[in-house]
């Protein structure tokens, strides 16, 4: 990369820049992202040597009075704090400046980082699940403890209480949110019995978030549609390459965001033309690997993925490079709705798809089961009521009525 021409001015940033625009590049920073990262630095430079700042006294505060600066003196596009992240965390590296002061631990803190332990050891959830639990439970417990003045948040925790959320909230909910948040309860209330925050095992006493099975049928796109949403990918582009691995992978695999996501490197067996599922519950399934699933991954990683430490698949596009998160990949399916001009739907609804494919195509429901992986083979039912034109076969006439 070219010299960069503002370190032969004055500053105290100057003696960095160097380093820091090797830092970018090792990091996966495209030369774009290089730029910006150096032309806040520049900025950040000259503010602190008006000021008389040196480099040690760079701080995210003295971050955020410079971006007021910029502001004042009606600067555009504005960088955001997270913007100096980096920055800050390579003169950190370097100990040029002195970390932020840790937060203390409070004993909330700790119950919840002991609740987080228990779900991955104990129960052995996958860590998106665990961090999902975690996080209501931080929810739950903050907001009870502002309004009871408590510490924990559990303290007198009462059945009726209990009621009172689950009705508020069957209130504000359509039933899956409803009966997510209240097994997000449930596991919370379990774990504070056993660790004797409670006296009394409120979770066996919820009562169940009212819905009935099988009320509606599977939603899913029909083949031109998802044909359409797969020929929406620009593949002669970086973002492109990799939306249409991720796609292929839910449509043609029928695999969950979240597993998408948990792919390693080290689950595709390239010889044997299998992969490996890392699912629910911590399962692993070998699925075979189609040639359009596997040429779209063998082109993404060959072209496109960058170079880094770790083995997740997907990594996100923007530097530094890092795993993606399942909720990115349910926004990329959305984005390749509006291209294709269909319905937008989530990564979840690709899986219906083929399930309702394999059905149109003469498959059995235990040939689906083992494809989406249900463990109860009542899940994959329920697709046996979308095949029409099997009902009709089997369908009695309505008897006459006698007047």
């Amino acid at each position: 990369m070219s010299t960069i021409a503002w370190t032969r001015c004055d500053g105290p940033l100057v003696g960095f820049a160097g380093g820091f625009e090797q830092k970018l590049v090792g990091l996966g920073y495209r030369p774009g992202g290089v730029a910006m990262q150096l032309r806040l630095m520049r900025q950040l430079n000259c503010w602190l040597a008006d000021a008389g700042l040196d480099v040690g006294d760079l701080t995210p505060e003295r971050v955020e009075q410079f971006l007021v600066a910029c502001r004042a003196r009606g600067q555009r596009r504005v960088p955001t704090p997270a913007s100096a992240t980096t920055l800050l965390a390579y003169l950190t590296e370097l100990g040029v400046i002195v970390a932020g002061s840790p937060q203390v631990e409070t004993a909330r803190d700790r119950l919840l980082t002991n609740y987080r332990t228990y779900l991955l050891d104990e129960r052995g959830l996958a860590s998106e699940t665990a961090l999902r639990y975690q996080r209501f439970a931080k929810r739950f417990l903050a907001h009870r403890a502002s309004r009871n003045g408590v510490v924990l948040g559990c303290e007198g925790l009462t059945s009726v209480e209990i009621n009172d959320y689950l009705l508020a909230v069957s209130a504000r909910l359509v039933v899956e949110s409803s009966k997510r948040e209240a097994a997000d309860l449930r596991s919370l209330l379990r774990f504070l019995y056993l660790r004797r925050f409670i006296d009394t095992d409120l979770g066996a006493t919820m009562p169940p978030v009212a819905a009935w099975r099988g009320t509606r049928l599977p939603q899913g796109l029909s083949a031109a549609d998802v044909e359409a949403v797969l020929d929406s990918c620009d593949r002669s582009t970086t973002s492109g390459r990799r939306d249409y691995a991720v796609l292929c992978l839910l449509a043609r695999l029928g695999l969950r965001s979240g597993e998408v996501a948990a792919l390693q490197l080290g689950d595709i067996d390239w010889r044997r033309g299998e992969i490996v599922v890392r699912g629910k519950a911590r399962r692993r399934d070998r699925l075979p690997l189609p040639v359009e699933v596997g040429t779209a991954l063998a082109a993404y990683l060959r072209e496109d993925r960058p170079r880094c430490a770790y083995r997740q698949v997907i990594l996100t596009l923007n530097a530094p490079p890092r795993p993606i998160h399942p909720s990115s990949i349910t926004n990329m399916v959305r984005r390749a709705c509006r291209r294709a001009g269909v319905a937008e739907v989530g990564g979840h609804r690709l899986r219906h798809a083929l399930a309702t494919e394999m059905l149109r195509r003469g498959a059995n429901l235990i040939e689906i089961a083992q494809v989406l992986r249900h463990s109860d083979l009542g899940t994959t039912s329920d697709y046996a009521k979308i095949d029409r034109t099997a009902l009709r076969a089997v369908v009695q006439p309505w008897p006459a009525v006698r007047r």
